[in-house]
């Protein structure tokens, strides 16, 4: 391990025990035996390639230990309420304090919370609104989306002397639209989509997926139920015919003797569908739902959730729909023009968090959106909003990539609110590969060399000076620049967007060439994503690659995302004679022991829970006949044992040779996961890991222009470079690309650059540069265009 020589001007007397963060045999997934000592109240920045254990040490060890240590101090009542914890694998942990986690897991995705929810704003506004809007209304709740009205009454003994009847009413003034019951758009069903009307049900009339016809739970039960006739065309049904067919409510029936219910076919597709998370569900199940659904703003609310009476209350006109819906930084100016002492104290708290939002650089949103539709980015610096103007130092603050989705223009801006934590005299923990945010630390920790089981090492400790001469991969490529290509490609094609007008674009017309590589950049809220993925037209045959969380559980795998586990179930059934059903740790092969989960889990209540490796299959996940079925000479255990680089070869030829597998494995190889087992739980990816799972599962959809969003979140510096050649793949094969990115590398790699701005939100959504790397650089003439070329100049 390569380290520098000592402690440098910044971090004086960081020898005292006290003044460090000692951490020995840390042990956490990749980890392997790691040992540092981490100056406290500085800035200690941790680089290393993705999956190198980055993360499994600031966040799985550091911070999950200081937590722990924190919950266990409150009561076994509070504990019961609060997430149980397990003890890092790790033999020392000295010198920790209180750690405040700002990591990048997407805030909560239900409809109901919004940007304002989540920061405490909209709280605010509703007391601000109960105390000065005119007409009153009543308290805060009557101004709350989340609260329906309520009226009841009725009569009720008061046990007390003799006991006595009275009667009560109850009423309870709530700011939720009854309509469409707080969530602001109200869905509707194409039943073109559901059923041909034309034909009868027992002629195929239902045309939903998995709808089979001998099914007693979907088609026969409509075609026996009694309440249709099977042998008429739907649209020849009675008036109580179709109410039936539709919008019956449940009913008990029998069919063949068996008891079922029978349900309209609305409830029922709401309840089986549209109540599931639309990112869980199958490719064509999926298609089926975003062709029969629509989503539109709710006709009674105009899309704000409020009630109509929550919305007659104003001050000085403004009711609170339209506080919400103003840009924050427009918001803060119209708070700062209230002068009502009465509520003065409330006043400056809001004004507060608003000029918050302005100096973190997420002036441009607005309160009413969703909090599911902020980027990972966008969602670590809301949640850095509370700990700006914090009293308390002494802290621990961890940030995962905070620069995550920024401009270059806005990293430096990141930059300063880092070191205004650090100055407070908090200790800040960085996991980054941005060279900008690098360079500002106190303190590096590399780690490596490789990922997976090739990193979990320190590489290298001390200064950024020091790193660069270090030798090792962050080292060497600290001082990366990608050149201007000295020739384009020429477009085979234009993709003409007229007239978008999504969120803030100004009616923008764009013609975006076809068979290139695209990058649509501008800074943070200047209109990117509104222009890529809100306004290309259907049908143009996108593949979008969006930052949408990967979900699943503790059992998926590569193997099980990418689907890759179904060509190899087949060929080991075929290759045994048996079901293919028998080689997933999910079904008839499980092991009876585990359930094909590996580990025995026991919950101790407000302890942390135990998790023991299965006796009965030792953690391979299988019982132990399946486990006699082979193929080329691998039983399915090892195999899913296998990390990806070793699968491509094992797949390749001899009796293993499956062309499907192998093409599954060639793309996840491509992105630059080779290093990964097939096997290994999604739960233990890092981001970037996630990021490029995703990628390479879209890989083998059919289209021919690729979408990508931010492809290099999470990636490491020396990484950039194959996910360049990636894309170069992808264009030289006859795809279209188009990338909505910031990264300087990729900007100067791309044939044509989409540059948007000039600013954020209001101060966005147009057309600021059309053309090619090098007349952007030349030009200088945009915030990207000044970046790039001191970029490419350095």
């Amino acid at each position: 391990m390569a380290a520098a020589a000592g402690p440098g001007p910044t971090a004086p007397g960081v020898t005292r025990g006290h003044d460090l963060i000692r951490v020995r045999g840390a042990r956490e997934n990749n980890l392997k035996d790691v040992s540092v000592d981490l100056p406290k109240r500085q800035l200690t920045v941790f680089t290393g390639v993705s999956g190198s254990g980055k993360s499994s040490l600031v966040f799985g060890t550091i911070a999950a230990e200081s937590q722990r240590l924190i919950n266990e101090t409150y009561s076994a009542f509070v504990q019961g309420f609060l997430p149980t914890l397990a003890r890092p694998e790790v033999d020392v942990l000295d010198g920790l304090t209180t750690a405040i986690v700002v990591d990048q897991q997407r805030l909560g995705g239900d409809v109901r919370s919004t940007v304002g929810t989540v920061t405490d704003a909209n709280a605010m506004l509703r007391i601000l609104f109960s105390r000065l809007g005119r007409p009153h209304v009543g308290p805060p709740a009557a101004f709350s989306f989340n609260v329906p009205s309520v009226r009841a009454s009725g009569a009720i003994t008061v046990e007390r002397g003799g006991g006595r009847t009275v009667r009560q009413t109850f009423t309870r003034t709530g700011g939720m639209c009854p309509r469409c019951e707080g969530r602001g758009t109200v869905s509707d069903l194409d039943l073109t989509q559901l059923f041909d009307d034309s034909l009868s049900i027992a002629q195929g009339a239902i045309t939903i997926p998995g709808w089979k016809a001998d099914s007693f739970w979907t088609v026969r039960v409509y075609a026996e139920s009694g309440f249709l006739d099977p042998h008429k065309p739907i649209r020849e049904f009675t008036a109580q015919e179709r109410h039936d067919f539709l919008h019956r409510e449940p009913t008990r029936v029998k069919v063949e003797g068996v008891n079922l219910t029978y349900e309209g076919l609305i409830p029922k597709i709401r309840k089986s569908f549209l109540a599931k998370d639309r990112e869980a569900m199958q490719p064509h199940v999926r298609a089926f739902v975003d062709r029969a659904v629509t989503f539109t703003a709710c006709p009674e609310c105009g899309g704000t959730r409020l009630s109509e009476a929550a919305r007659a209350a104003r001050i000085g006109g403004v009711n609170i729909a339209d506080a919400c819906g103003m840009q924050i930084s427009d918001l803060a100016g119209w708070v700062r023009g209230l002068d009502e002492p009465s509520v003065a104290p409330l006043l400056d708290k809001l004004h507060q968090t608003l000029a918050s939002f302005v100096e973190i650089g997420l002036g441009y949103l607005s309160l009413d959106r969703p909090s599911g539709t902020l980027s990972g980015g966008e969602a670590q610096r809301v949640k850095m909003l509370r700990h700006l103007g914090s009293p308390l130092t002494d802290v621990t603050y961890v940030f995962d990539e905070p620069t995550t989705g920024l401009h270059p223009h806005d990293v430096r801006r990141m930059n300063d609110l880092l070191l205004r934590l650090r100055d407070k005299g908090n200790t800040v923990l960085v996991v980054e590969h941005k060279p900008d945010t690098i360079a500002i630390a106190d303190h590096v920790v590399d780690l490596g060399p490789g990922a997976g089981a090739a990193g979990g090492a320190v590489c290298y400790e001390g200064t950024v000076e020091g790193l660069r001469a270090s030798g090792t991969v962050t080292g060497r490529h600290l001082a990366d620049r990608v050149a201007l290509k000295e020739a384009v490609r020429t477009p085979t094609g234009r993709l003409p967007i007229r007239g978008a007008s999504t969120h803030n674009l100004r009616g923008v017309d764009v013609d975006i060439p076809l068979g290139v590589l695209v990058v649509v950049t501008g800074v943070a809220g200047s209109g990117k994503s509104s222009l890529v993925h809100g306004s290309i037209p259907a049908g143009a045959g996108v593949v979008s690659v969006d930052q949408s969380p990967i979900r699943g559980s503790r059992r998926s795998n590569p193997a099980t995302y990418t689907g890759l586990l179904d060509p190899v179930r087949k060929a080991f059934a075929k290759a045994n004679g048996v079901k293919p059903a028998l080689f997933s740790a999910n079904s008839e092969g499980a092991c009876p022991g585990c359930n094909g989960a590996g580990v025995v889990y026991v919950d101790l209540a407000v302890m942390a829970g135990v998790a023991t490796v299965c006796e009965e299959c030792e953690g391979r996940r299988f019982e132990a006949s399946v486990l006699e079925h082979r193929l080329g000479g691998r039983d399915i255990a090892e195999v899913l044992a296998m990390p990806v680089a070793e699968a491509r070869e094992f797949f390749a030829d001899g009796e293993a040779r499956t062309p499907a597998a192998r093409a599954v494995l060639d793309r996840l190889a491509d992105v630059g996961l080779g290093y990964l087992t097939l096997g290994q739980p999604l739960s233990t990816l890092s981001g970037g890991e996630r990021q490029r799972l995703r990628l390479a599962t879209h890989l083998g959809t059919q289209g021919g222009v690729y979408v990508l969003d931010e492809p290099t979140a999470g990636l490491h510096l020396a990484d950039v470079g194959q996910l360049l050649g990636l894309l170069d793949q992808l264009v030289d094969a006859g795809k279209s690309v188009i990338v909505v990115e910031h990264h300087l590398a990729v900007v100067a790699h791309a044939d044509w650059i989409v540059d948007l701005g000039p600013g954020a939100g209001h101060d966005g959504g147009r057309i600021v540069f059309e053309g090619t790397p090098a007349d952007l650089a030349a030009a200088r003439s945009t915030l990207t265009g000044e970046h790039l070329a001191a970029y490419v100049g350095g």
